[in-house]
């Protein structure tokens, strides 16, 4: 990307996240009021180093030497470390080492795919019929209070889960499960705007791909065709596939299918405690749904077509 066009995308950027202080207004809940001058100066650098390392679509993305993911055209891919250190600046704490990268549009829409894959082991998917959304929605919410204190240690605002925005969905013919789940800021109006994530998964053989899309509630209707675009254009590799499983020689998750909802595939393995379990592992992604920069960073490649 030119350092002029670049140039014009942090102007605008700027003027973005000055109407959010102003008028709260962006796609996100507008935690961005509540960002030090610090945390201001390390998302600007952050998106400036995801602009330089950014892929356009038409792509074809290796993922974890796992599967592909075919990038369309109107799309690109920010691949780690820079889509790390995006989300770290995003207010979303953490290492992400089973972080792919991120997909963000180029065109006007306001939403950001977070692709990871995590290589658990083949997860028997037989369990989901004894799956609870109220559980999972009690999990949630209480797990929200322990990542909010590392989200206050940043400086960023604390956040709180509205609900679901869509129950979750197991599809057993093509090994996918989807849920949303809508945030606002802690303590915000009612009729504050709320961030989405629409939680996407597709399980292979040694494990499952999760492409995460991040919106607005109001948007959720439209955005999440994005969502199932990308898992149409996702393919696990020969041999990798769900349906290569050999029993005989391959490793067993020791959590099912209703374990990625429930969370008790954490408790069971030991990593953490009940109510923080299924948190630790993917609220991280949830919370970035809350940041008013997000809708910012969307539109810094719009302007560059060619992708030069």
């Amino acid at each position: 990307m030119s350092s002029s066009i670049w140039a014009g995308i942090v102007r605008a950027c700027g003027r973005r996240m000055a109407s959010a202080f102003i008028a709260g207004a962006s796609l996100f809940v507008p935690a961005v009021q509540a960002q030090t001058p610090q945390a201001q100066a390390e998302a600007k650098a952050a998106w400036d180093d995801a602009s330089k390392a950014a892929v356009h679509g038409p792509h074809d993305i290796t993922l974890a030497g796992q599967a592909t993911l075919h990038l369309a055209d109107g799309k690109v891919f920010i691949p780690q470390p820079q889509a790390a250190r995006l989300l770290r600046a995003m207010g979303n704490p953490g290492t992400y080492s089973n972080l792919e990268g991120l997909v963000m549009p180029k065109g006007e829409e306001d939403w950001m795919a977070i692709v990871k894959f995590e290589k658990s082991g083949y997860i028997k998917d037989d369990d989901a019929k004894n799956w609870d959304a109220a559980d999972l929605l009690k999990s949630y919410r209480e797990g929200t209070d322990n990542a909010n204190k590392e989200r206050e240690k940043m400086g960023v605002s604390a956040l709180e889960i509205v609900g679901w925005a869509e129950p979750p969905r197991y599809t057993a013919g093509n090994h996918q499960l989807v849920w949303a789940m809508s945030t606002k800021e802690k303590g915000a109006p009612a009729d504050q705007p709320q961030g989405v994530n629409y939680n996407t998964y597709a399980l292979g053989r040694e494990g499952y791909v999760s492409l995460n899309l991040v919106t607005g509630l109001k948007d959720l209707a439209k955005d999440k065709l994005q969502a199932q675009g990308l898992l149409s254009a996702l393919a696990f590799d020969t041999g990798k596939r769900y349906e290569d499983f050999n029993p005989d020689t391959d490793h067993v998750a020791e959590y099912g299918l209703a374990a990625l909802v429930l969370g008790v595939g954490a408790k069971k393995l030991g990593l953490l405690a009940v109510i923080g379990a299924f948190l630790a592992k993917f609220a991280k992604l949830i919370l970035v749904g809350a940041l008013g920069l997000g809708g910012a960073f969307m539109k810094l490649f719009r302007r560059d077509k060619s992708g030069g």
